[in-house]
Formats: structure tokens, C-alpha cells, sequence
């Protein structure tokens, strides 16, 4: 058990029977009436976000979050396969779970599997990945004083907008949490 007053972004917790992490959290001390906790969650299983309300001091229960480092392999149908890189074991997630990493998952890519005892709950990418250009319309000379940005296609199919300069088959630093360019890499 964890108490309300010991919250952190990233933490997960349990709610009701459901998985949640704490997106955000806000301690609130009003002048009339006692301190509370309001806070952001996101629900592990099906993405859900509620603003929830807690009295200070309020316990929950901390849930146990596994996570294993695996290797993507290839896409199968509308399923993923990921291998353990210690046990070579595969296991397959569905497409569903993972429509915002797909984004930026690439072939051979070690990503971080997020488990609950035997759940598979999702996959959590490094903050950076380094993908190929595969279409961008060319830069033209001289308009890079303005220090406008382009859309570009990336080999996995997400549009990031990059600066003027950036060429087809460019690989870029692409940062994975709200997808903007970051550098050439």
C-alpha cells in the first residue's frame, strides 16, 4: 500500500480491480475544508484517462509492473512477435494493444515489454529512435532564414514535420513520446 501523498508521474497503481498509471497528480490545500489529491490516470488495459479525487493521506495499492527487454522481430498478420532476448522464448501482442507504437517500431528493435504477473500489457519505446526519410518534398535554396518546417514521411509511415534542409533517405532522431525531429542522426 502506498499513500496518495506519495504520488509520481509514472506510478502504477491499482484502483477498483484496474491497473492505472498516474499521468499527472496536483496536491491541493484549500483554505476552508481538508487537503486532497487530484489526479490524472490512465487506465493499462483499454488507454482510458479519468481525473480522479483522493483525500490526503488516502492509501492504494501499488501494483507490481514487470518490465522485460525484447527484441521486435516481424509482424504477423495483425499480431506482433517480440523474442526475450535471454530466453529466445516469442510472444505475440495484437495490433490493437499497440497503435501509438507502431508509429516508431522497427525491425530488430529492443523495446521494453510492460507485464502484470502473466499480462502482457503493452510496449514501452526508448525516447529516441533513429528512422530513414522516405518522402519529403526537396528544400528549397535559400529559405532556411524563415526556420520554417516541412512534413516528411517516415519509413514507418508517420509524418514529422522537419526543417528545410532535410532530404529523402536522410536518417533522423525522431523522439518518441510527442514525435518531433530532434536531429540528423
Amino acid at each position: 500500500m502506498i499513500s496518495v501523498n506519495d504520488f509520481k508521474n509514472g506510478l502504477t497503481i491499482t484502483v477498483d480491480g484496474e491497473l492505472w498509471r498516474v499521468v499527472e497528480f496536483q496536491h491541493v490545500k484549500p483554505g476552508k475544508g481538508s487537503a486532497f489529491v487530484r489526479s490524472k490516470l490512465k487506465n493499462l488495459r483499454n488507454g482510458a484517462v479519468q481525473e480522479k479525487t483522493f483525500r490526503a493521506g488516502e492509501k492504494v495499492e501499488q501494483a507490481q509492473i514487470d518490465r522485460k527487454k525484447m527484441q521486435y522481430l516481424y509482424a504477423d498478420g495483425n499480431n506482433y512477435v517480440f523474442m526475450d532476448t535471454d530466453t529466445y522464448e516469442q510472444l505475440e501482442l495484437p495490433g490493437e494493444n499497440l497503435t501509438e507504437e507502431l508509429k516508431y517500431l522497427k525491425e530488430n528493435m529492443v523495446v521494453s515489454v510492460i507485464m502484470y504477473g502473466t499480462e502482457t500489457l503493452g510496449v514501452e519505446l526508448p525516447n529516441t529512435v533513429d528512422l530513414t526519410v522516405a518522402e519529403t518534398e526537396p528544400g528549397i535554396k535559400g529559405d532556411t532564414a524563415s526556420g520554417g518546417s516541412k512534413p516528411a514521411t517516415m519509413e514507418t509511415g508517420v509524418v514529422v514535420q522537419v526543417p528545410f534542409f532535410v532530404n529523402e533517405g536522410d536518417v533522423l532522431t525522431i523522439n518518441t513520446t510527442d514525435g518531433t525531429y530532434i536531429s540528423r542522426a
